[in-house]
């Protein structure tokens, strides 16, 4: 183990330099890496109808290829599926990690090897390395790290194979050695795809072994630790893991699980990692222990751009900027180029820079997850930030939420909350009214609407039954890693769904 130790502390240490020669010259390791993708896809298919050939600058990159979004992509991907090469990346495709959203529409993103290589595996070495580099007493390479991952199945077109599945389950099955030494638990259950029993059997078999540290979606890795908890008889992780140092999370905000996790982790030492990873890509990794921005990782083989998000709304991609044109404090739509052949693709999610020097950024929300009906331009992060104060205020823990409008017929309207909590509030009265104030607070759009009530009346927030959310998760079939309750809706389906299913 000393030996693996210094082998790993020499690996980290060098990676921080390339770290470092990415924060110093962000703009020219973004053209070279431009140019680089542009000059490998250069010869497929995609490529020679949008003359990647004549690509020399940042300017004739804009006018060459189009923007594009999963639907534009579609027919592409799906003739790659079914064993087509060379269409929109060079090298050979047969890896799709299949995202689903609110809706039961499945998207198939194409994964490359260079994908996996060059940006999902170097995210994971970039996140031990960072954390390792912000805790020099670390005793991370003596344990595990357990990751909640997902499934994947075999698609059979005739004389073609290929694979569909959650990303974290591509990941997983392709890691390399040096990664899989210390991953856990052992493959055949990492990689069930029915999940409770996944839950079921990663608790039994790990429950009893060295963790030092934890990756997943926080709302499923509750579950799980919970689980865990009961096996064990014991009221807190630190029973069980006494040297668990770090746990990675993603894929939701973090902030309404916050308090959930110091409860049941009950170690004041334990460090939270965001990173901000999906189907397409990996993105940002927390670099501060005290701050939860994430640094736009540069060198990942992905190119951005990103569109003011009043631009998106209106269709005006007259002012998409790469990196050099981008503001502190503007949401932006966020607009990718990867090793993976998805050319100026519409990502769905809003991202806020908050400062470029180093470029770090926090997560706004997503495209299609924001209420503006009455001209209030709520956004997801406006709602967390409420719902933390919230909490804060009250002492209160919220599990799962998910907010839509009201449509009244005096010309006004109302914002609906529904709301699990995992601790009640002292005050649910106050708990609403701090949400209230403070959603005012976060966004001036949503205050000006809700003076007098002209436009919009005080919040109606509705308390649910343990288990709600994820009653409609299972009835959905969106159960797994994945899966996400979408927070702000701009219709009615889903919050009404999910009362109909609960409140009899």
């Amino acid at each position: 183990m000393p030996i693996l130790n210094s082998i790993a502390s020499w690996l980290m240490k060098k990676r921080m330099h390339q770290i470092e020669l990415f924060i110093k010259y962000p703009n020219e390791v973004q053209r070279e890496w431009m140019m680089s993708l542009v000059k490998d896809a250069s010869q497929t298919e995609y490529g020679l109808a949008n003359r990647f050939n004549d690509v020399t600058d940042y300017h004739k990159f804009q006018k060459n290829i189009p923007i594009s979004n999963y639907e534009s992509l579609k027919p592409w991907i799906e003739r790659t599926r079914r064993g087509e090469q060379n269409l929109l990346w060079h090298s050979e495709m047969k890896w799709f990690a299949k995202s689903s959203g609110t809706t039961d529409k499945s998207k198939f993103l194409p994964v490359s090897q260079e994908s996996l290589d060059g940006c999902h595996y170097n995210a994971g070495r970039d996140m031990v390395t960072l954390h390792c580099y912000n805790n020099s007493e670390t005793q991370l390479f003596t344990g595990k790290n357990l990751a909640l991952g997902g499934s994947f199945k075999e698609d059979n077109f005739g004389d073609h194979y290929s694979f569909h599945g959650d990303v974290s389950a591509i990941i997983i099955h392709n890691l390399p050695m040096w990664a899989e030494f210390f991953r856990a638990p052992d493959l055949n259950i990492a990689l069930m795809d029915e999940w409770e029993n996944k839950l079921e059997q990663m608790a039994l078999s790990m429950m009893d072994e060295n963790v030092t540290s934890l990756a997943g979606v926080p709302s499923w890795m509750l579950v799980l630790l919970k689980r865990i908890l009961e096996k064990k008889k014991v009221n807190s992780i630190k029973e069980v893991w006494p040297n668990l140092e770090v746990y990675f999370h993603g894929g939701v905000n973090f902030s309404p699980y916050r308090e959930q996790f110091k409860t049941i982790f009950d170690n004041d030492k334990i460090n939270y990692m965001q990173m901000y990873s999906a189907s397409e890509g990996f993105f940002g990794i927390q670099d501060q222990l005290k701050s939860d921005e994430m640094l736009l990782m540069l060198d990942y083989g992905i190119f951005y751009e990103f569109m003011e998000l009043k631009d998106y709304a209106t269709g005006n991609y007259s002012r998409i900027v790469n990196l050099e044109g981008v503001k502190i404090g503007t949401d932006y739509a966020l607009i990718i180029t990867t090793n993976a052949g998805l050319w100026r693709y519409e990502l769905g999610d809003v991202i806020q820079f908050t400062g470029t020097n180093p470029y770090r950024f926090k997560i706004s929300g997503r495209t299609k997850q924001y209420i503006n009906v009455f001209g209030e331009e709520l956004m997801v992060h406006n709602a967390e930030a409420a719902i933390a104060l919230a909490c804060d205020k009250t002492h209160a823990m919220v599990k799962e939420y998910t907010v839509a409008p009201v449509f009244m017929s005096d010309n006004a309207g109302a914002h609906e909350w529904l709301i699990e909590f995992e601790k009640e509030p002292n005050n649910f009265e106050f708990f609403v009214a701090v949400l209230d104030e403070e959603l005012k607070k976060q966004n001036s759009d949503y205050e000006a609407k809700r003076y007098n009530n002209f436009v919009l009346h005080f919040p109606r927030v509705r308390k649910m039954p343990k288990g709600s959310f994820y009653n409609w998760l299972k009835a959905n079939k969106k159960i797994g890693g994945q899966f996400k309750v979408p927070r702000l809706s701009n219709g009615r389906e889903i919050l009404e769904e999910i009362i109909k299913l609960n409140i009899q």
